[in-house]
């Protein structure tokens, strides 16, 4: 974008916050934009025309979805956003909330024109990626060979379809994670000021709730044993273990085997009492336990939880025949493994999914109108 300040000294100190500063531009008080001309190159750059028709039709269509999640997500009153904000017949152009977000002589009017323009950025973020467009063959792919593993008898079981494969593991729940809606990952985008949509791992996923600590870890050996994921795929960066260290519970499972020998199974909640005995004796078993960081989410929810990736292969097609090449990508997905203890707590108090999406939502209010 040119601007018309030509000043040999002027920069727009806003977008040098963000490319040099480290900055979001979500946290920006303005922008630095002054006439049509410069809101048109600014729209231009960001990856719209806004002359053509059909860019100018997605941009409405993000400000109306914007102004949803305003008023029926975040419990904005209609009332208290500016007409000329929020009215398609009164704005007529949707640059001028660029002008407006940059200057304006009524101060309500720059601070809605802010906030509409940091949901309409996260939304267009949110939806214009991979998932959009494959969301049925991806949640296929992943979640289908999941729902294929799970025996459903008198009670829940892991089972495998390799001869001489990994033993049955009981289960107390299986659950799949619904999608993440758009709205939901905008919220959290809005929240959580180092998040990216493209940093959103969580679209889809799988939960595994078993009876006691060490079936959680039969979970685990099942999954990679049965060839239901490539733990090579984990991104180390997102995974959380506030359950039980891994070094105590290697150290528990290696006297078990040196004393009963390794075709032995003992009952699980016994192991489980050998376990809480050796976490409370172990000087330093505490180290041993990390947590991706989520202000919004209680300590109190413990689980092992990691993202893992799996190659997607899509077969384009028009009419129904098959066209071009198989085309493939990674794409990521959750899994949280709990026993019933943690499942139980994560059910009430202040670990309940609704007091941690009441304040995912109180944080997304404040900082669209800081």
């Amino acid at each position: 974008m040119i601007s018309g300040h030509s000043s040999f000294y002027h920069f727009d100190s806003t977008a040098l916050s963000v490319v040099a500063g480290g900055a979001s531009t979500l946290d920006q008080a303005k922008l630095h934009i002054y006439n049509l001309e410069e809101a048109d190159s600014f729209v231009k750059s960001y990856g719209f025309s806004y002359s053509n028709e059909e860019d100018q039709k997605k941009l409405w269509y993000f400000h109306r979805r914007s102004l949803v999640l305003m008023t029926e997500k975040l419990k904005f009153k209609i009332d208290e956003i500016p007409l000329c904000v929020r009215q398609p017949e009164e704005l007529k152009d949707l640059r001028l909330l660029l002008i407006w977000a940059s200057q304006h002589e009524d101060s309500q009017v720059q601070r809605w024109s802010c906030a509409v323009l940091r949901c309409i950025h996260v939304f267009i973020h949110a939806e214009t990626d991979l998932f959009s467009h494959f969301a049925e063959e991806i949640q296929k792919q992943i979640l289908t060979p999941f729902e294929n593993a799970i025996a459903h008898q008198e009670k829940l079981y892991l089972r495998s379809f390799v001869k001489d494969g990994p033993h049955p593991v009981e289960l107390y729940k299986f659950q799949t994670k619904p999608f993440k809606t758009s709205s939901s990952t905008v919220i959290k985008l809005l929240a959580k000021p180092d998040a990216l949509a493209m940093k959103v791992f969580d679209k889809l996923g799988i939960r595994f709730v078993t009876p006691t600590i060490f079936d959680s870890f039969q979970v685990i050996r099942f999954l990679v044993e049965s060839n239901l994921m490539s733990f090579p795929h984990i991104m180390p960066d997102q995974s959380s273990n506030n359950m039980y260290p891994v070094d105590e519970f290697l150290k528990v499972c290696d006297r078990l085997e040196k004393k009963y020998g390794h075709a032995h199974k003992m009952n699980p909640e016994k192991i489980d009492r050998l376990l809480r005995h050796q976490l409370k004796n172990s000087r330093g078993s505490l180290l041993g336990l990390f947590r991706k960081e989520n202000p919004y989410s209680s300590i109190d929810f413990r689980y092992i939880k990691f993202i893992c990736r799996k190659m997607i292969k899509i077969q384009q097609q028009t009419s129904g025949q098959t066209v071009g090449k198989e085309f493939s990508f990674f794409y990521p997905f959750e899994v949280q493994i709990m026993d019933k203890e943690a499942f139980a707590k994560m059910q009430s108090g202040d670990t309940d999914h609704t007091a941690y999406k009441d304040r995912q939502i109180e944080a997304a209010r404040k900082r669209i109108l800081s």
